[in-house]
This record gives C-alpha cells, structure tokens and sequence, in this order.
C-alpha cells in the first residue's frame, strides 16, 4: 500500500469461507482453456460484415492455436505466431482519491480527446499487438482509432515510427462491458528494453474507464484527435501517472520462433510504489534489465496493483489475488514463471476502519497459505513454473501493519514459503531487504520511507535475489 491510509479489501463473507471459496474456484478456473470470463468484443465497420462475424465468434484471449496465426488482412500464416507479453498492467475499477494518489481520469473517462501512453518493452520482436479492456466499465466503450510508435522525448514519437493498429482489420471498435480486445499484429520492429507509445482518440464520451492507477509513467491527455502528431505540442497540458484502457502490448519473432514471460504478480511492492516515476525502477523493470545483460530474451511483466490482497476484494485496489490470478499472471502471452508476492495487505489491513475503499476482515497464516495453495495449484494445471516470494518486513510502519500479532503472521507465512517446498522455488526477498542487525526492519538504505515499501536501492536488491536459472 502506497497512501497513509490503508487498503482494505471489501468482503462480507469470512475470511475462511473467501479462502475455501476463492480456492475452489480458482481450481476451477485454471482448468479453462480460454483465460477469463470476459465478453467478446465486437468491431463497428458495417462494411466489413463477414470479418465481423468471424471475430465475434472467438473469446477475447484463445488459447495462442486459437487466435496467433491471424493476420491484418485476414489471411493466415502457414504456421502460427508465437506471442510473447513485453508489457502489462493489472486493471482495476475507475476510482478517484486524489487526497492519496493525486488525480487520475478514469471516473471522468474521455470525449474528443487523444490519450498517449508510454510502456517499456522488456523483449522485442518484428511485430507488435495492443490489448484493450472495458472489463470494469459500465458502458460499451467506443475506441475511435489507435497508433502505436516508438517513443521520443516526453510525448513525442520517433518520426518515421507511426502505425496505425486494426482490430479485425478495422480502425475502430467497440468494447463491451466486462470485455477485452487485441489488436491485429502490427509491423514494428522492437528490441528489448526500448519504450513504445500507444495513442487512443476518443471521439465519444467513454464514461468510466477501466485502468491501471500505480503506472509511475507519464501519461499525456490532449483536446482533439492527434493519433498521428510526431511532436508533443498537442499533448502539452494535462498529465497523470495512471493507464487507461491498455493492459498489453505483446510481441512476436514471426512463425515458429518462441520466447517466454516472467509475470511478477502482487500488490504495490511489486507495482513499484516509492520507486521514482518515469526512471523504470520497480524489481521488476530491474529484473528484465539483469536477464538482457546476462543475454536471457525473456519478457518480464508486472501484474502488481497498489493495495491488493490474496483473499479481499477492493472497489479501489482490484479484485483478490486468488479471483484474478489466472487471468492476469496466466493469461498472459507465453506465461513460463510467475513470481508470487502478496499477502502483507491482507495481514496489515484486516480489520482497520473503511477508509473509502472497503473493509476486509483479521486473517489467519492458514488463510493466507490456502490462497497461495491455490495459485501454485492453479500454475501447475496450466504448466506454469511458479516461485514464492517472502513478504518484506514491516517494523516501524506508521498504517497500523507493524504489530506484534501481524509479525506472527508474517514470520508464519514467510517460514511456510522457504520451508514447505509447494513452491518451485523461493525469492527470499525479506532477507534480501531486510536489516541484518533487525531482521523484521527494512535496512535504511533500501527503505522508501514508510516502513514498508523499498526505494530504488532496495527494488534492485530484490531483482538481484532472483536467480535467474529459476526463471
């Protein structure tokens, strides 16, 4: 958690019943070829009626058989492409707490307005796709038109860069609510570690819109449609640090050439809270910088939301681990290993007061482990490699987290992680921050701050814990 309030999950069952309930159907749900439950989302070219129907057909993430060999004119490649996640964020619903976060636009939405986002590919490949959600909207959401380019200065593009991207061989297309989308593959050659940027024009209001809230990255809002503007003139006014719409880009070497993702999955630790905005410092982005010096093309993509929790729901801080893992760390493009961080909301949180974001009740060890049982459960089905990372100390936190029977909790779920082998393997990422002389402390020079989540220094000893022959 990054405020100095704390999240809370929303819940009105008990917490055993969420951890038996949310097991069973994440057991369930891992046995599901298509990942997730959303809608299929439908183009709106009237004049392209048969490559309508043929889309609307097909879930809005199949299986890579399914749904990688398509092309933008229609036709099909003799063998499939391989997608490989290079970015992704966890979405949540539209809220605004500008007291805590500052502001962000996702309750206003947009109206003939241009929204420009800049991602930080972790791998390259010769083509690109976007992916779009109205998953937590509550209207059909009409995107007028996407470009994506690599990035410049700020809000510019490197010129010469510019593409348009097509859904179904379309400009436009609509979502809608509780759906996804990915686009066609689009011809831009990337390699790792370079940053693209993806522009949406909104030509009719939105309304609410699903996003990201933690992105620490500019985003840049501008009046008026300027998909194709190389320099960042239109797009000199307004800012936030949040995504909008956009939870992938992914890319591909061609047919028949096959890579893998990292998901670094958990709450704002992983997200990177108390990191430096637009520095790409979070463990994770420090982790996809180790694997291209050590030559490893690996994708590295981080699922974190601020807040999160293994057992509670949050109308601000996203819907319970154990509910969205299999779509977000599963369900993504060439998904190999999922590194599992979370469950110090659950222990800190439970049973403070409802600060505008819910409530979630006092959890047990038990709880908590049954939640990441059902995760590594989950993997194994799917063929996932899956390590368990131990929760960070804690000492000192002035939200309420550091008590002594939250520490109990902490130091039992940390010794069940290194000692009880249902993971496949362990970053011990408490020790990796912690103060040797006080182990339940963060060392000072790795400590944000709070207590509780890791400055820069400390996001890179934690990507430094990882080895990387587990990945």
């Amino acid at each position: 958690m990054r405020s100095k309030t704390v999240p809370a999950g929303a819940t009105r069952l008990s917490a055993a019943l969420v951890a038996v309930l949310a097991t069973l159907a994440l057991l369930a749900a891992s046995a599901a070829v298509v990942v997730g439950p959303a809608a299929t989302a439908r183009a709106d070219d009237r004049s392209q009626h048969d490559s309508r129907a043929q889309h609307a057909s097909q879930p809005a993430f199949p299986p890579a058989s399914q749904h990688d060999d398509r092309s933008p004119n229609g036709g099909r490649h003799p063998r499939a492409a391989h997608w490989t996640a290079a970015w992704a964020a966890a979405v949540h619903h539209p809220f605004t707490l500008p007291e805590w976060f500052g502001p962000n636009w996702s309750e206003e939405g947009f109206a003939d307005q241009t929204v420009r986002q800049v991602v930080r590919v972790t791998t390259g490949g010769a083509q690109v796709r976007v992916r779009l959600s109205n998953r937590f909207g509550t209207a059909p959401l009409r995107v007028t038109g996407v470009t994506v380019a690599r990035a410049g200065d700020g809000a510019a593009v490197r010129p010469g860069t510019l593409r348009p991207v097509t859904f179904g061989g379309r400009t436009s297309t609509t979502l809608p609510v509780g759906s996804d989308r990915v686009s066609d593959p689009v011809r831009l050659p990337t390699r790792a570690l370079q940053r693209l940027a993806v522009t949406m024009y909104f030509a009719r209001p939105t309304g609410a819109t699903t996003f990201h809230e933690g992105g620490l990255t500019t985003t840049y809002r501008a009046a008026g449609d300027h998909r194709f503007a190389n320099a960042a003139g239109p797009f000199g006014g307004e800012t936030t640090h949040s995504y909008y719409l956009l939870t992938g880009v992914d890319v591909t070497r061609g047919p028949g050439r096959q890579t893998g993702t990292v998901v670094a999955f958990g709450d704002s630790i992983t997200d990177g809270a108390f990191s430096t905005a637009n520095a790409d410092n979070r463990y994770p982005d420090e982790l996809a910088e180790r694997l291209v010096a050590a030559g490893r093309r690996l994708g590295v993509v981080n699922l974190g939301i601020n807040g999160n929790k293994v057992l509670g729901d949050s109308t601000c801080f996203g819907e319970r681990g154990v509910g969205r893992f299999g779509r977000d760390a599963l369900g993504q493009p060439g998904v190999r290993t999922v590194i599992v961080l979370e469950g110090i909301n659950d222990i800190g949180s439970g049973g403070l007061p409802d600060t505008g974001c819910g409530t979630a009740p006092k959890v047990t060890a038990g709880q908590i482990i049954a939640g990441h049982r059902a995760m590594i459960a989950a993997a194994h089905s799917r063929g996932v490699r899956i390590l368990g990372a131990t929760l960070t100390p804690v000492k000192g936190n002035e939200y309420g987290y550091d008590t002594p029977e939250n520490e109990r909790i902490r130091d039992e779920v940390n010794r069940w992680i290194r000692t009880s082998g249902e993971y496949d393997g362990v970053v011990d990422f408490d020790r990796a921050v912690a103060d040797p002389n006080d182990p339940d402390a963060f060392l000072p020079a790795y400590d944000g701050g709070d207590h509780l989540h890791p400055n820069d220094a400390g996001m890179r000893a934690m990507a430094e814990a990882i080895d990387l022959a587990d990945l």
